[in-house]
This record gives structure tokens, C-alpha cells and sequence, in this order.
């Protein structure tokens, strides 16, 4: 079955040759213009993977995001010319799995959307358990006992790659790269406040010692 991209993109000189490239090497591609009939596009029909600019008429690329993410878990790659930081977290804390700005070497975006793709294949592991904590990864649920815990979705991903990844230290690059799929360019520090934010929500609130750090190293959730 043929692997389907859609590209959203406004400047047509771009959108055009993502296509052709996408197309060279094997994928299935549709171009749209708009933010808002991309999002009905979406919404409507199952695709494999979203390359999501972030300036487009009518509706802005993150709101197409955020939108999409109240019902589909599309892999998103968003595409732009915006390079501020906190533009890249507000796209990744409302679901992006990754983000690239332009100008970018296609050779990396190809590589970036064979990762995402793999990704979201997924293994067969769909939970774990660690005493009275549970993690359903398909129903992205997180529950201790009878509570249900609310994570955001760059706080579930991360604990799940913790928990793939049971008793080994995984340092913060490690971290940065499966979860938020780009560097920071040196600035790892966001793995600091998202293992801050589980500890407050796991840790804290159970009196457990879930996630482990290793001082110089990373963290790690241990298991027997």
C-alpha cells in the first residue's frame, strides 16, 4: 500500500518541489494551499504522514494542528520560516512530531519523514506496568490505581521512550531526539522541565521515585 503525504504549503515553488521530490522517491503526495481546506482534507481522509506549514491563508498552520489533534494523531512535520524557540514549543506542546525551518536541505527532510514514519508504525508493546502505575500507549491513558493521570502529549511520549528504554540512563540529546525529533541546537534544557512536569504529576503525587537522575548522565525509570 502506497504511502500517502500531505504537503500544505502555500508558496507553490516549494510546495512543488517537495512533491516532486516526495514522489521520487516512492511516496504518494497531494498539495494544498489553504489552511482550512487542508484541515477538512485531514480530517477526511487517512494520511500517513502531514508536512504542515505554519503561514498559510485562512487558517494558520497551528491552529490546523491543534484542530487536527482533538480527533487524529497524524504524524506532522511543520515546515517554516518562523526559527523563534518558542514558536518550535508551542508547535511540538500542541502535537507536531517534528519541525524544521526553512531553508532546509531536502536530503534531511527525507530523512525526518522516514523516522516519523517508522514511528508511527509503532512496535508491539502497547503498555506497561510498574506497580500501581499504567500506561495504555494506544488509548494514550496514564492511570495510578483508580486515578487518571493528565499528561500533555510531549509529557506522554516522553514517558512512554523512558519506559521503552526501562533501566537504561538516556541522556537529554537521546531524549530530545526520539521525543521532539529536533535538536535544540545545544539547548537541552526542555528535557529538564518536561521531566519536571512528570515528577509533579507522577512522582510528587504519589510519593514515588519513578524517574531516576543520573547525575552527568540523564535519567532513568529502573525495573526489576
Amino acid at each position: 500500500m502506497d504511502t500517502e503525504i500531505l504537503i500544505v504549503e502555500d508558496e507553490q515553488k516549494i510546495a512543488r518541489f517537495v512533491s516532486l521530490e516526495l514522489e521520487h522517491e516512492g511516496y504518494k503526495t497531494k498539495c494544498i494551499a489553504d489552511g482550512r481546506e487542508a484541515l477538512d482534507e485531514a480530517l477526511r481522509k487517512e494520511y500517513d504522514l502531514i508536512i504542515l506549514d505554519v503561514m498559510l491563508p485562512s487558517l494558520n498552520g497551528i491552529e490546523v494542528l491543534r484542530r487536527l489533534r482533538q480527533t487524529k494523531s497524524t504524524p506532522v512535520i511543520i515546515l517554516t520560516a518562523r526559527d523563534q524557540v518558542m514558536d518550535k514549543v508551542s508547535g511540538l506542546d500542541l502535537g507536531a512530531n517534528d519541525y524544521m525551518t526553512k531553508p532546509f536541505a531536502i536530503e534531511e527532510l527525507l530523512a525526518r519523514i522516514r523516522v516519523n514514519l517508522k514511528k508511527s508504525l509503532g512496535g508491539t508493546k502497547t503498555s506497561y506496568t510498574l506497580g500501581k502505575l499504567s500506561v495504555d500507549i494506544d488509548a494514550r491513558k496514564v492511570t495510578y490505581g483508580d486515578d487518571l493521570i493528565d499528561l500533555t502529549k510531549k509529557e506522554f511520549d516522553l514517558l512512554v521512550f523512558l519506559l521503552e528504554n526501562k533501566n537504561v540512563v538516556i541522556t537529554r540529546e537521546k531524549a530530545l531526539d526520539a521525543v521532539w525529533g529536533f535538536d535544540f541546537y545545544g539547548n537541552t534544557n526542555v528535557v529538564d522541565v518536561y521531566i519536571r512536569y512528570l515528577r509533579a504529576k507522577i512522582d510528587n503525587v504519589y510519593k514515588i521515585d519513578l524517574i531516576e537522575t543520573v547525575r552527568g548522565s540523564g535519567y532513568i525509570i529502573r525495573q526489576d
